[in-house]
């Protein structure tokens, strides 16, 4: 089918069905916020709406082509996989979620996309007297809810344009399929989204083609994320009373002036990038602390030790395993030589002699991921700018050192990164 014929088919987005779809969704928001351990997601209270927009139109009732997959490793912790059959079985077409889907209808025929969306929410507290997150509201064309216009609308819009599929039946070459995937904001319980998916061979049909990945809420095509590495440094000193404090290692000092250093050192080793402009990033490659935690104790007690937490994010930095190497050296330098470093007033000091003493810093991390870049001369890409401007009235590509953490892990083993764009 042509490419007018395609769009005919498809028709405009029925925002009726729409807001219907995610009036229910927003409703189900308070109960996938995941922050583990103390909010675990039910991603299947998001599923179950879904598949009843879909079902009617599926091969398991008869009503249509759509074939659904509903997967899940933990209990209420489902993915959904949805499948529109093309004429060419070798081509296989994965849709986004934005209104400019529906002026994509070149690349539903005969090209290949795949889009992924998310469950799950990060944290948030109901936080205004006059407005509950939780519950979808609707004042003229503006919708407000937790997740309207991020990850449950792009459910809401992908389930649309499948169903839309489902029900008028276009000819594609391609084969059109829609992953919807629990766990995505947060990675410390694995096993349970995109990760098991590729782990089990589910996505492997899908290496033909580029990738869609809808993650952000701008209207813009997003063509390049950062890299990541969760770091730890834990920081041992020597605990003793504060009035004393020449018989004490404060930790927390040489945690500043460590990590003072180690900064120095990464800016140093890994300074802006030139294709930075060309992409559209914000900022370079960073290092720097989010997180301070230490044991307790009273106002006048120099701790025995602290924990600093952080990340790196990477841009145009392949090799997260080289920038990690890099990072034990600079703290295993300072170790070495951990009495050179700035001390704070007269009787700071990192080195006590006469104990045989010294300040220690011990470096960790947390599971790493690659960055990604567009491929910005492939047809995809071309295609996504054209009916970006027609919808939106011009079209700016940008990127972010936000990361993609399940695609990053998976990038290399499924081998379908002709094209990435995050909306």
């Amino acid at each position: 089918m042509a490419a007018a014929g395609v769009k005919q088919a498809l028709g405009d987005l029925n925002k009726d069905a729409f807001v219907t779809l995610l009036s229910k969704l927003i409703g189900e928001s308070k109960y996938v916020q995941n922050n583990p351990p103390d909010l675990i997601p039910e991603e299947d209270r998001i599923v179950r709406h879904v598949l009843d927009v879909l079902r009617p139109f599926s091969t398991a009732t008869g009503g249509g082509p759509l074939v659904i997959n509903h997967v899940a490793y933990k209990p209420s912790r489902g993915n959904l996989i949805v499948e529109y059959p093309g004429t060419q079985p070798a081509k296989f077409c994965h849709s986004s979620a934005c209104t400019w889907m529906w002026s994509l209808p070149s690349l539903l025929n005969g090209y290949v996309l795949f889009r992924v969306q998310f469950f799950g929410l990060v944290f948030t507290f109901a936080f205004s007297d006059d407005f509950d997150p939780f519950t979808l509201s609707i004042d003229g064309d503006k919708l407000r809810g937790r997740g309207t216009t991020d990850c449950l609308g792009h459910v809401a819009l992908v389930a649309e344009l499948m169903r839309r599929l489902g029900e008028t039946k276009p000819q594609l070459k391609s084969t059109v399929v829609a992953v919807f995937i629990a766990s995505e904001e947060n990675s410390s319980i694995p096993g349970v989204g995109v990760d098991a998916l590729v782990k089990d061979k589910l996505l492997d049909t899908l290496k033909q083609g580029p990738l869609f990945w809808i993650d952000t809420a701008d209207k813009q095509p997003c063509i390049g994320t950062g890299g990541m590495i969760p770091w730890k440094l834990h920081v041992s000193g020597k605990l003793f009373h504060s009035g004393l404090a020449h018989k004490a290692i404060n930790p927390l000092e040489l945690a500043m002036e460590a990590l003072k250093e180690i900064q120095s050192r990464f800016y140093r080793d890994f300074p802006p990038h030139e294709n930075e402009k060309v992409y559209g990033f914000a900022t370079p490659s960073t290092m720097k602390p989010t997180q301070w935690s230490y044991p307790g104790g009273g106002i006048n007690q120099i701790p025995a030790h602290c924990t600093v937490c952080g990340d790196v994010r990477l841009v145009f930095i392949s090799g997260v395993t080289d920038v990690m190497k890099k990072l034990q050296e600079y703290v295993e330098d300072l170790n070495a030589n951990i009495e050179k470093l700035d001390v704070r007033g007269p009787v700071s000091k990192y080195v006590l002699p006469d104990e045989n003493l010294r300040g220690r810093l011990t470096i960790s991390f947390d599971e790493a991921t690659s960055g990604v870049a567009c491929n910005l001369d492939s047809r995809g890409f071309h295609v996504l700018c054209k009916a970006t401007e027609e919808v939106v009235g011009h079209v700016k590509p940008y990127s972010i050192t936000g990361t993609l953490l399940s695609y990053g892990n998976c990038r290399k083993r499924v081998s379908m990164c002709k094209l990435l764009v995050t909306v």
